[in-house]
């Protein structure tokens, strides 16, 4: 329970009518969560404007309302604040309601288009190792030491988020590692938290389903790195071309890293198969379990950000190269006579193109690499044909499949899949539309040593048709059939 005045501290407002003197048990945007004792955000969103359930709310018993329109009717018994942005104060207001929990614990964020869980989940490992009790915000899931809370959002809400650090620093955490996408910066869920540093991985063709524009997408990245506090370090890829984009108003210390690129921190992949790779790290050897170009980049970042967090070198060494892969990402199976399965939720032209790559760079040449593939429906459409070109230039044999259609016709979606596919590799494609299915059909036809990839889901274990999540898992299913053929 918090008194209002609390709650809105060091929040601008541009009025407030009504009665202040309140005490407040629960912090909402959701008019269904509303009833006495409650404070509601109307945030005007995507799908839904929050204003419109105003008086809903205040039926139900709410007496204090923030909104950035005021409505006609005013009840005297109910607390109006006005503010500019009604996303940016929730996001403050809930820092207040739960006593700053970010400013108890290190919170590192990473953005970027592909990497941020594996990054996030790394840090994770790697400082549970050291002994640390430990946060973690991903897409995957959320964790605190060995609880793990289901995750629904890259980035939870504002408010989830804080009530989510708030039990992290109860628990006796002294470090969380987030994501921090895109849609939750521009939304400010993040807004209000204070970061020991923030981290980008890359950034390529995602999301201008949401944000129109690449400028856009670019500008709500760099958001996080405009805001965040002197205090911190800011961790940049220095050979991806926007890399420094991202530094360029920053407050705080600004670090980078590099394969290609002179930086701060520096790596080199000396030798790389399906069980690894060998790195010179900042000038030390060591064998890493991840595999190919693009983990070489997870790994310096995470080895970066471990050093600027007061990590000794070789102990970083010595703990990350002793971590597994993160779940879907390049997670593989064997059949018995050598068939290899990969799962990896590349769901972006760039990420598919560094699995393919990696994978290409990997086997020998004589096997043949199937790929399953699909794109997600009510999502970025610009780049299905582009996925599809991109398989189909890479694999030996592609099947174009649903991945999760949503409230789209999924053989819509594959038409448009279909666009990309060069007429010199339309012999080489096929288009089955259940998914189960084109991974059967995958397993059926490889020969020993094949690889079979299974792209755009990873580590998700449903499949979402129509509003409806059914169970569905990648890499169950490849096994499933592996044994069903007894290969």
């Amino acid at each position: 329970m918090h008194l209002l005045e609390h709650i809105l501290s060091g929040i601008d407002t541009k009025s407030i009518q009504g009665p202040r003197m309140q005490e407040i048990s629960l912090l909402t945007f959701d008019s269904r969560e509303a009833s006495a004792g409650s404070l509601f955000f109307a945030i005007k969103g995507s799908a839904a404007d929050g204003h419109a359930y105003i008086q809903q709310v205040i039926d139900k018993g709410c007496t204090v309302v923030v909104c950035e329109d005021l409505p006609a009717q005013l009840s005297a018994s109910v607390c109006y604040i006005e503010v500019a942005n009604t996303s940016a104060c929730m996001g403050m207001a809930a820092a207040n309601f739960y006593e700053h929990p970010s400013s108890e614990l290190k919170l590192v964020a990473i953005t970027g288009t592909n990497g941020k869980t594996t990054v996030a989940t790394l840090l994770f490992n790697l400082f549970r190792s050291f002994g640390h009790s430990c946060g973690l915000l991903s897409t995957v899931q959320n964790q605190i030491n060995e609880e793990v809370i289901p995750s629904t959002h890259t980035t939870p809400d504002s408010i989830r988020i804080n009530a989510l650090l708030r039990t992290m620093v109860d628990s006796g955490c002294e470090y969380c590692f987030m994501e921090a996408s895109s849609h939750a910066i521009h939304q400010n869920r993040i807004k209000g938290l204070h970061f020991a540093g923030v981290a980008f991985t890359n950034i390529t063709h995602d999301h201008l389903d949401y944000h129109k524009t690449f400028d856009e997408y670019i500008k709500a990245k760099k958001k996080l790195f405009d805001e965040v506090n002197e205090d911190a370090f800011a961790l940049t890829n220095k050979d991806d071309k926007n890399g420094l984009v991202m530094l360029q108003n920053t407050r705080a210390t600004r670090y980078s890293y590099g394969i290609r690129m002179m930086a701060d921190f520096k790596a080199k992949i000396l030798e790389s198969d399906f069980n690894g790779m060998l790195l010179n790290l900042d000038g030390e050897e060591a064998w890493f379990r991840l595999v190919g170009n693009f983990n070489a980049y997870n790994l310096l970042l995470v080895y970066g950000a471990a050093y600027l967090l007061g990590k000794e070198k070789h102990e970083i060494i010595t703990h990350l190269s002793s971590l597994n892969s993160v779940k879907g990402r390049f997670d593989y199976v064997r059949s018995t006579n050598g068939i290899i399965g990969i799962v990896d939720y590349a769901h972006t032209p760039d990420a598919l193109l560094n699995v393919l790559e990696t994978i290409n760079e990997v086997r020998n040449g004589n096997e043949e690499l199937v790929t399953v593939i699909g794109c997600g429906g009510n999502r970025d459409a610009a780049k299905r044909p582009v996925m599809a070109e991109v398989a189909c230039n890479l694999s030996t044999r592609v099947i174009l499949t649903s991945d999760n259609p949503r409230n789209e016709e999924p053989e819509a979606i594959l038409d448009e899949m279909s666009k990309g596919i060069p007429a010199i590799h339309y012999k080489k494609s096929l288009r089955i539309t259940d998914r189960k299915e084109a991974i059967k059909t995958a397993v059926s036809m490889a020969k020993p040593g094949d690889i079979i990839l299974v792209a755009g889901k990873g580590h998700e274990n449903y499949q979402e048709i129509k509003g409806v999540k059914h169970p569905f898992d990648d890499k169950a299913l490849l096994q499933e059939f592996f044994e069903l053929f007894q290969i």
